[in-house]
């Protein structure tokens, strides 16, 4: 028994690590860091358009609600469109996902798309360190957000900036003030320097850069939607700081030689959150002007025509101009967001930051065509010295390198630009070193993923190789098929002879593919993707007389089994294929459970003719979760749902706490009360207890609500109530009584106030929902169990197990648990439909910003990715304890071993692990590569996340009493529903 308990631990602790790693594999695969040392920067030879350049970054700005008109058929930033009419270029600037303040920053600073491995650290720190145009300047000055600021500035010598405290970043109140402390603040700066000679000669040279970063858009925007009218107002401030600033950079520096661009890092979707490649998110303003700057121009009738140009967000080129913006006759030019960086450099007459793959624009220039050509010659250089930089770091480590095969001419190439360049022929130049460019970003996307078939086909291997040895212990030590007979088991499998040389041949071939992979300088994460795979298939072959006994007992075996076999894989794989379509339409829940409704009423009343009301029950619930996953994500603000939502919690806790205990008076249906003896019936207090509670936090979400519409920061006090009732809610279930009923009418009371708490709408009624389809799920069960009237738990032939496991709990432990059938397939699939709607029914688990973060606002307002992430994570969470909970009840009723379903539920799950293997993309839109990776990732965490919903669903379930009468307790499920039909 310990030797089988070891080998499970080491199973599960294998399971991790398998899982773990191969979630790591994607980084590998697909997001490698873009960041290449070893280079030197590629001078312009230009004259610098400007002296100086003023970049704002208005963060969280939305194209759209930036260049249309108000109500008024004014311009929400007026002096900007006057720019736009008359002195700048203007456009689209397209950002690619992850749309979030640290990407977006790096991408028009640096001119790259992030590094993943930054979300690591909150997208605050550098996790390697990286040239930018605020390194290229002779001097930068920089205020605004604690979390952008320091990413640019700190440790950079040449450079002055400011922050304000993080404390500032408050999302009850309008954060429109903190946009005027960055223009107070450079004022300030400027009117400060004037009597500081070092300070007042550094701004004057040439090269200087001018940063303020503008959050109160995206704090406004997170805080009170895009749409709001605190939002459109912040707009309007925005630009009267932009217009100020530039009075008070024209008359501090009166040479004119100063460029200006105003962009923004990501835009803001409906309901106030970004992050995804929506649109709304995606799509944000540049307004270019100044010095080196080229003037407005009519727009022609072909701009409106789409000319084929895809842009990092997949968006094309020059659609239509809205006519609400009122810019719809002047020329659009849109741009990527990482061509911003080549942009600035070149007004600047800087070297492009080395890693930046954007493309100049040369549209926005006023320049003549020789310094155009010569700059976008510059600029080609850059990127393809970054290609020559990885083709020469993985040709010194491949035994077997495959060049670029279009850049292997590269050099005629530049010669040929070269010549273009030195007899007038610039427009040609520009064609062909825009052709350069494009070349070389191909050859950084190949060399991105050189080792793409070498480890695809390694996690792939993994992962079968994981299914097939989980797939082997279940049926080894989980099931009454006869695979072998102890003695001739003892004499096939425990002769160690057999497997030594399989292991030894597995050992030897690792060590030649580590010494390969050691010459080939490949990272420390390459030998443990393959040595999983290599130490699985090993074990697995070092088990072969167990397969070739498998084989035997098929042949020998009759084939009356097969049918059912046939069947159950049928039903499996339709369903798991209708979970994968989930990801992407959440619509095939309501589907499921319209079928689910049905089929349950109909299991349920075959089996129980004279109890009416519960079909009933059952096919209302299942309808009722169904409408959930046909509303929209985003989930519009309503207060007095989410109120009512918790008096629901609290009726139906009542009502069944109520049946309970009628019930509890006749012996042949009573409950175990923890032997409680007092007058005062312990449960009882407890009860009321999370009742009062549950009433509290609904008072709670009123209160707080009414604050924040105020535009009143919330008291410290209300955030102290609000996490008080939340942590003691969640202790007070361990202490309920033991009987399944009870415990899990305590636990639904347990988490309520955490949920309804983290709720602002629809969202509240959908943990009601979830709870009523459990408990369905209980009495369906229970009715497969037992049938119509009470009996026994079904009598198991264990003559011929091989398993016979010590349960745990205080009072299982006097009887063996049942052995999994092929039928209990069925638990697990009903477990994967359940713990994946709790991710869909009022979001996209696929899509980070489909979660609503002004949730956490009663908890914490103040600005705390960390914080507020760890939020949104309990209000996830929650769900899928309360579905986890009721796994653990319906195992104990069915007398299954949890562990072993459990395995069950990860051997389904990697069967969809890999069918979204085979979905990822390399290719297409960007969304949809980051979409097709998120849903692997999300599938390959199962193991693991599974594994801690079921440690942590432990703690309230482990000691659920079954004894003697108690086992005919599920039986009164049924009855408190039917009551219903006569109270």
């Amino acid at each position: 028994m310990e030797r089988r308990r070891r080998r499970e631990v080491v199973l599960v602790v294998l399971g991790v690590a398998l899982h773990s790693l191969y979630m790591l594999s994607i980084f590998d695969i697909y997001f490698k860091s873009p960041i290449v040392s070893g280079m030197e920067p590629e001078p312009l030879r230009i004259r610098p358009p400007a002296n100086r350049l003023v970049l704002f970054i208005a963060d969280g700005m939305r194209a759209d609600k930036f260049f249309e008109m108000g109500p008024n058929g004014k311009p929400r930033a007026p002096f900007l469109h006057s720019i736009m009419h008359n002195k700048g270029r203007w456009g689209v600037s397209h950002a690619r996902p992850p749309t979030e303040s640290r990407p977006g920053h790096v991408a028009i600073i640096a001119g790259f798309y992030e590094d993943p491995s930054a979300v690591t650290k909150g997208w605050k720190a550098n996790p390697v360190e990286f040239d930018s145009v605020f390194n290229r300047s002779r001097h930068t000055v920089a205020f605004g957000s604690p979390d952008i600021v320091p990413i640019f500035c700190s440790g950079l010598p040449h450079s002055y900036s400011d922050s304000y405290s993080t404390e500032f970043e408050d999302f009850a109140t309008d954060a429109s003030f903190l946009d005027e402390w960055a223009f107070q603040r450079l004022e300030r700066f400027l009117h400060e320097s004037k009597s500081d000679p070092k300070i007042q000669r550094d701004i004057k040279d040439d090269g200087l850069i001018v940063f303020l970063h503008l959050l109160g858009c995206d704090t406004n925007g997170h805080a009170h939607r895009p749409y709001s009218d605190i939002y459109l107002n912040n707009i309007n401030l925005v630009d009267r700081g932009v217009e100020s600033t530039v009075k008070l950079m024209e008359e501090y520096f009166p040479d004119g030689k100063t460029a200006y661009v105003f962009t923004s890092d990501h835009g803001m979707s409906n309901k106030g959150s970004h992050g995804d490649g929506d649109p709304q998110n995606t799509e944000t303003p540049i307004v270019v002007w100044g010095s080196g700057v080229r003037g407005p121009e009519m727009a022609s009738p072909e701009d409106d025509v789409d000319d084929g140009v895809l842009f990092v967000d997949q968006h094309t080129h020059h659609e239509t101009t809205p006519e609400s913006w009122g810019l719809k006759y002047i020329e659009r030019t849109d741009i990527n967001q990482g061509d911003i960086a080549p942009l600035m450099s070149t007004l600047l007459g800087l070297p492009c930051p080395l890693n930046s793959v954007g493309m100049l624009p040369v549209e926005f220039l006023s320049i003549d065509k020789k310094d155009q050509a010569k700059a976008m010659f510059g600029n080609s250089k850059q990127v393809l010295d970054q290609v020559l930089r990885k083709s020469q770091l993985k040709k010194a480590t491949t035994l077997f390198f495959k060049p670029f095969t279009p850049l292997v001419g590269y050099r005629l190439m530049l010669v040929h630009i070269d010549q273009l360049i030195s007899s007038g022929q610039f427009e040609s130049a520009l064609q062909s070193a825009q052709e350069l460019i494009k070349l070389a970003l191909r050859g950084l996307h190949y060399f991105q993923t050189y080792d793409w078939l070498f480890l695809m086909s390694t996690v792939i291997m993994g992962y079968l190789g994981w299914i097939v040895y989980v797939f082997l212990h279940i049926i080894q030590s989980y099931t009454n098929f006869p695979l072998y007979s102890r003695q001739k088991g003892r004499r096939m499998l425990g002769n160690s002879f057999g497997k030594r040389p399989v292991r030894l041949a597995g050992g030897l071939f690792m060590g030649a593919c580590s010494l390969l992979l050691l010459f080939q300088r490949a990272p420390p994460l390459y030998h443990a993707y393959l040595g999983l795979a290599v130490f699985l298939w090993t074990e697995i072959f070092a088990n072969y007389p167990l397969l070739q006994n498998l084989g035997n007992v098929i042949q020998s075996t009759k084939v009356s089994w097969l049918p059912q076999v046939i069947l159950t894989s049928l039903i499996s794989f339709l369903v798991l294929e209708l979970l994968v379509a989930s990801f992407f339409r959440r619509e095939v829940y309501t589907v499921i459970f319209l079928i689910a409704g049905i089929v349950g009423a109909v299991v349920v009343s075959c089996n129980m003719r004279d109890l009416s009301m519960v079909p009933a029950f059952v096919w209302a619930s299942c309808w009722f979760l169904s409408a959930f996953t046909l509303m929209p994500t985003q989930i519009c603000d309503n207060t007095a749902l989410v109120v009512g939502s918790g008096m629901v919690v609290v009726t139906i806790a009542i009502i069944g706490r109520w049946l309970d205990h009628m019930y509890a008076s006749d012996p042949s249906w009573k409950l175990k009360f923890c032997g409680s003896s007092s007058k005062v019936d312990k449960s009882w207090l407890l009860f009321c207890t999370q009742v009062l509670l549950v009433l509290a936090a609904s008072w709670m979400v009123w209160v707080t609500t009414s604050y924040r519409a105020e535009k009143k920061g919330l008291p410290l006090v209300h955030q102290l109530i609000n996490w008080s009732l939340a942590g003691l809610s969640i202790l007070l279930p361990i202490k309920s009584s033991r009987g399944m009923l009870l415990r899990l009418i305590s636990i639904f009371l347990g988490f309520a106030p955490l949920f309804l708490l983290l709720s602002i709408g629809y969202e509240a009624l959908f943990y009601t929902a979830l709870g009523l389809v459990l408990l369905v799920w209980i009495l369906v069960e229970s009715v497969v169990c037992h049938s119509v009237v009470p009996s026994l738990s079904p009598k198991w032939e264990r003559s011929n197990s091989n398993y016979l496991p010590e349960p745990t709990g205080t009072q299982s432990s006097k009887a063996a648990l049942c052995s999994i059938e092929l039928q209990h397939t069925r638990v697990a699939l009903c477990f994967l439909v359940l713990i994946n709607v709790a991710f869909f029914g009022t979001g996209n688990m696929a899509s980070v910003a489909s979660f609503e973060i002004s949730s956490v606002y009663r908890f914490i307002t103040i600005f705390d990715p960390f914080i507020m992430g760890a939020l949104l994570l309990c209000k996830i969470f929650v769900p899928f304890i309360l579905v986890t909970c009721a796994f653990s009840a319906v195992t104990r009723l069915l007398e299954l071993p949890r562990l072993g379903c459990y395995f069950i539920v990860i051997l389904l799950s990697d069967v969809m692990t890999i069918h979204f293997f085979f979905l990822v993309k390399n290719t297409g839109s960007w969304m949809d590569i980051g979409q097709s990776i998120s849903h692997f990732g999300i599938m390959s965490a199962q193991v693991v996340f599974v594994l801690l919903l079921f440690a942590l669903s432990s703690v309230f379930t482990h000691d659920l009493d079954l004894s003697s009468s108690e086992e005919r307790s599920a039986l009164l499920l049924l009855q408190t529903i039917n009551s219903l039909k006569y109270h």
